[in-house]
């Protein structure tokens, strides 16, 4: 008999892992003389495209620990919500997610990263019947310029794959901000 994978209780898992993994930092850390707060930056991304017939909103907040001024790593969050309403195509899309990030300053002003992203994309297009979710993985493996708390720069996803209808490119521009 073939045992049928429940996707909620994977999600109780994750976040139960996260909410207990999270807490014990955040003791232990509160124990240490608050340090811990002082090498974590805050930032993220806000994304509005409006046009005729188009809409696209999206969230990114994430959050990075410096363990010195070479290497930095972090988590983030991503959602966004498509909608195309076209003479041709109507569509809709809800994508979220998560990732982990490592970052490099090998030399000032200069960064490389790595981006490890995970995310579900539900997609429907109206008028039909036609639905297609899926989990689609992205290695992102970037450089850019940095100054302050800005990087500009450009990533490729090692793991593109034209079908799986979650990128168009495998390269894309970035612009990271930390606080």
């Amino acid at each position: 008999m073939k045992k049928k994978c429940c996707y909620n209780d994977c999600y109780k898992f994750v976040f139960l892992t996260i909410l207990f993994g999270f807490s014990s930092v955040i003791s232990a850390q509160q124990k240490a003389g608050n340090d811990f707060w002082k090498n974590v930056q805050f930032g993220g991304g806000l994304g509005l495209s409006v046009g005729s017939g188009f809409t696209n909103i999206a969230v990114a907040p994430s959050a990075i620990y410096n363990f010195n001024e070479v290497f930095a790593a972090g988590v983030g969050l991503q959602g966004s919500y498509v909608k195309v309403d076209d003479r041709d195509i109507r569509y809709k899309s809800y994508i979220y997610g998560g990732s982990l990030i490592g970052l490099v300053n090998p030399i000032e002003q200069f960064q490389l990263s790595a981006e490890l992203e995970q995310l579900r994309i539900n997609q429907e297009f109206t008028g039909t019947t036609l639905k297609n979710n899926f989990w689609n993985t992205a290695l992102f493996l970037g450089a850019g310029y940095y100054t302050g708390n800005v990087t500009v720069g450009v990533r490729y996803n090692v793991l593109f794959n034209r079908d799986d209808l979650a990128y168009n490119e495998a390269v894309m521009p970035f612009v990271r901000v930390f606080f």
